[in-house]
């Protein structure tokens, strides 16, 4: 019988305990001022190491693709939404690429023909909370655990299980790590973004994009509405002619669009019996 494979420190448990031992080499040599040196700086490494979306400080994070060659995926946060979304499906499918959707669950308890069209068009759905609540990070990991399982059982109705998660704006903690673990998810995060603020910044946003993109990149853009005082139409015109310039942007610099789970080498979905929509 083989032994159960031992779970690798993070590089977060490695910093901290790094910082333990210098800080006792520096008590022996100094004294005790120097030796709060090493300690604070992890303490401060660990009250910035949440922001960094692309740093696998807590446990380990995707954001980049592995595939060798001019590639990028397209990623969609925080729909679907009833206004923008079948929008976006028209463009990408008159472009012919595939996305990767992450969907709260109470979106998509509510716009179930939507995820189902998502699905029918082949693009893939990850998990990313149930409410996004903003300050979930803040809170204890069983409020944690319940948002991502009860997303998880609202997907699973539509007879998948996501695979992967992206919690909202990229934000981890030491919870995490553990939680995603336990529900078998994996984090994926994204490597190039507009900083949209969820589409309130749409100006400029294709100009940003393809200033930054890189190959392997994992693009992160919005199919939600915000709440603005920006009509609908005014928005939406905005917001999709600069959809259309990210692609048509790629397309110039000969980048492909390919789905996510070819660009990081492992599925993000799997099927699931819609009639066991439970964890």
């Amino acid at each position: 019988m083989k032994n159960p494979a031992k779970r690798s420190l993070t590089t977060g448990e490695r910093t901290g305990i790094g910082a333990f031992i210098l800080a006792g080499f520096f008590f022996v040599l100094w004294g005790t001022v120097w030796s709060i040196f090493p300690l604070a700086g992890f303490v401060l490494l660990c009250l910035v190491a949440p922001f960094a979306t692309g740093y696998s400080f807590f446990l380990p994070v995707i954001c980049r693709g592995a595939r060798k060659g001019i590639c990028v995926s397209l990623s969609f946060d925080d729909g679907p939404d009833k206004v923008t979304t079948p929008l976006v499906l028209d463009i990408l499918r008159s472009y012919q690429v595939k996305a990767t959707f992450f969907v709260t669950g109470e979106n998509a308890r509510s716009h179930p023909d939507l995820i189902a069209r998502i699905l029918a068009q082949g693009h893939t759905i990850g998990n990313h909370t149930y409410s996004h609540d903003p300050l979930i990070m803040l809170k204890s990991r069983r409020h944690l655990k319940d948002e991502i399982i009860k997303t998880q059982e609202v997907l699973g109705g539509h007879g998948i299980r996501p695979l992967v998660f992206r919690p909202p704006a990229g934000i981890t903690n030491p919870k995490l790590g553990p939680v995603l673990a336990e529900v078998g998810l994996k984090a994926v995060n994204f490597s190039c973004r507009a900083m949209d603020r969820g589409n309130r910044r749409i100006s400029g946003l294709a100009s940003k994009i393809l200033g930054r993109v890189r190959p392997g990149d994992i693009i992160l853009l919005h199919d939600s509405k915000p709440l603005t005082e920006m009509p609908d139409n005014q928005f939406l015109s905005g917001f999709l002619t600069e959809l259309e310039r990210v692609l048509k942007g790629l397309e110039s610099q000969n980048i492909s669009v390919m789905p996510l789970a070819e660009l990081i080498g492992q599925p993000v979905m799997e099927e699931a019996d819609p009639n066991e929509a439970s964890l």
